[in-house]
């Protein structure tokens, strides 16, 4: 299926910074983290727990969609939604600048 440009632009990414991250009692799967987006802090709950450890995410940097609908996961609110790949065995991959990038930094 095909999206036009004009949909896609409304899609907004940016890069932001985790602050800190730690897992939700009663998954092993999830993990909250606070982000930096720029002068904004948000707090972001990801599926990401089977493949990183939460203090291994703290300082690194994401790409995050900023204009998705808040969604509650678990009792959390997540205010966003990193971007990850899939290895071959279906386990998420971060999808990271390859080179530091100022916070709240709009990707296109």
């Amino acid at each position: 299926m095909f999206i036009s440009y004009e949909d896609f632009s409304k899609i907004e990414l940016q890069v932001a910074e985790v602050k800190s991250a730690e897992r939700l009692e009663g998954s092993d799967k999830l993990i909250k983290l606070q982000i930096q987006l720029g002068e904004e802090s948000r707090q972001l709950v990801a599926g990401i727990g089977k493949a990183y450890e939460p203090e291994s995410l703290v300082g690194r940097q994401i790409v995050v969609v900023v204009n998705l609908e808040p969604r509650k996961l678990m009792g959390e609110e997540s205010q966003g939604m990193l971007l990850a790949a899939h290895d071959e065995d279906g386990g998420p991959i971060l999808l990271v600048p390859d080179k530091k990038s100022p916070s709240g930094s709009t990707v296109s």
